[in-house]
């Protein structure tokens, strides 16, 4: 019974990351003539509503078994504020603030933690920046996954030297930086039919839709990300060592304790 309470956050996590991996991909599977001209226009609110239900059931479960209380929640709205917050400053090449605290406190709190922050990190920020559009989804995927991978990349690196892993979160930082432009990219890109080298068709074999967008992204996208990602390594290994340490402790007040009383 234990066992299945545990369990059935987890698949709902997954079924999350599931449908926005779905979300990104099925126009690739379409032929020419079925794809929309409008884009994700039209299913980026299902989009959206989809992961949030599955998000707030999972949420929902976590909260009923005790894995996850208030004071956590607190802790990610607070979060989730800055993030947004740090969005609105300006970084020399590009660069944004919001992606640092996303890869700190998911390494410190875990994969759950930085998926969840992800996403609502970006909601906010969207709130924010005026910044709300059929993208919006597709955007809060996409830092979900850094966030969440992170709290993978954490649970390793909570085992070495401190400034080993500040290093270790840095070159993660820095990949995603690369990763998360080419992820959001596909949001739009086989929307953009045709014939050229830039562009995809339902025509073209797997190898040769790798190359058209290797093509495309060096075109439009890698002296962007290649700044913001440079930006994140900048920041974590400016900040790192004092945030890890601070999440890292208040992440173990969170974890629910049982005491045991004699009768």
């Amino acid at each position: 019974m234990k066992a299945a309470s545990a369990l059935r956050p987890a698949v709902v996590y997954l079924l999350a990351v599931l449908v926005g991996i779905a979300a990104f991909l099925y126009p690739f599977f379409l032929p020419a003539d079925a794809i929309p001209g409008t884009g994700h226009a039209g299913d980026a609110p299902i989009v959206a509503a989809a992961v949030g239900l599955l998000v707030v059931v999972a949420v929902a479960l976590e909260v009923r078994r005790g894995t996850m209380n208030g004071a956590t929640i607190a802790v990610l709205g607070v979060l989730s504020a800055v993030s947004g917050l740090l969005r609105l400053l300006d970084l020399p090449g590009g660069g944004s603030g919001i992606f640092f605290i996303v890869v700190l406190a998911g390494a410190a709190f875990g994969p759950r933690f930085g998926l969840l922050l992800g996403l609502t990190s970006m909601a906010t920020s969207a709130v924010l920046t005026g910044g709300i559009g059929p993208w919006l989804p597709f955007q809060m995927l996409g830092l979900a996954w850094m966030g969440g991978c992170a709290g993978l990349v954490g649970r390793v690196t909570a085992r070495f030297d401190p400034r080993v892993e500040i290093g270790v979160l840095a070159a993660y930082a820095w990949v995603w930086g690369f990763l998360y432009g080419a992820i959001l990219n596909l949001w739009f890109w086989p929307f953009a039919l045709g014939d050229g080298p830039l562009a995809w068709n339902p025509d073209l074999s797997l190898a040769q839709t790798l190359s058209h967008y290797w093509s495309f992204y060096v075109a439009t996208s890698l002296a962007w990300d290649a700044a913001g990602a440079l930006a994140n390594a900048v920041l974590i290994l400016v900040t790192g060592a004092a945030l890890l340490p601070a999440f890292r402790r208040f992440s173990g007040r969170l974890e629910p304790v049982v005491i045991l009383e004699p009768a």
